[in-house]
């Protein structure tokens, strides 16, 4: 991502955008497809693990897995906005002591970023434009569980997010865009980083995976 890649996510996941997906979440919950991967991950995880949740967004992943049993999170993300609620809500909850948080682009950041048990990316690998870069990255710092959420690579979904999604964006001059990358080259690195498929289901639109490193 460029040098810019920060400004683009606080403009697009602004405090009125991210205040709607706190209250969303404080009615309703967390995503379908986020419960589905933490289902997951609680299924495969040993108490006192530590979580690296990338693009965390308000928390989902982190405010589900601490209760059940996570020592320490840690939530890297760009938007300072989601960062702030993430952090609300942890407090709300008495676990705020438990959270540490990075802002910025995970890959540039990543030097600064310590290794976990878990690392956890739902529905960021969808935000970056070089995917290779990202997952790279990202599974150097996975010990254990490797968790994402991503797009279904059909040709209806590529289609819907370029002229419904990116159309829109680029009518709106906003630089922000949505990537359907490959899903095989994706399970590619992953095996070959030294992980291997334990969990997947579809949902929608989205394809929720859990790899496991293999000793």
């Amino acid at each position: 991502m460029d040098c810019c890649s920060t400004d683009i996510i606080e403009s697009r996941f602004n405090q009125a955008y991210v205040q709607k997906k706190l209250e969303r979440y404080q009615r309703k919950g967390p995503k379908k497809t986020t419960t589905i991967l933490t289902s997951a991950i609680v299924a495969h995880m040993r108490t006192g693990m530590t979580l690296l949740d990338i693009g965390g967004g308000i928390g989902d992943i982190q405010h589900i897995l601490i209760p059940k049993g996570i020592s320490k999170a840690i939530n890297c993300e760009a938007s300072s906005a989601f960062l702030e609620a993430c952090n609300r809500e942890a407090k709300n909850n008495g676990y705020s002591d438990r959270i540490e948080h990075i802002q910025g682009d995970f890959v540039e950041v990543s030097d600064q970023v310590p290794a976990a048990d878990i690392v956890t990316l739902d529905r960021v690998i969808c935000c970056y434009p070089d995917m290779p870069e990202l997952v790279r990255a990202s599974l150097s710092k996975a010990e254990s569980l490797y968790a994402i959420v991503i797009p279904r690579d059909t040709w209806f979904i590529k289609w819907m997010t370029e002229f419904y999604y990116n159309l829109r964006f680029l009518l709106q001059r906003n630089p922000f865009r949505v990537f359907v990358h490959s899903v095989q080259d994706l399970e590619s690195l992953t095996t070959s980083a030294g992980f291997k498929p334990v969990f997947e289901e579809r949902k929608g639109w989205w394809l929720i995976q859990l790899f496991a490193r293999q000793v």
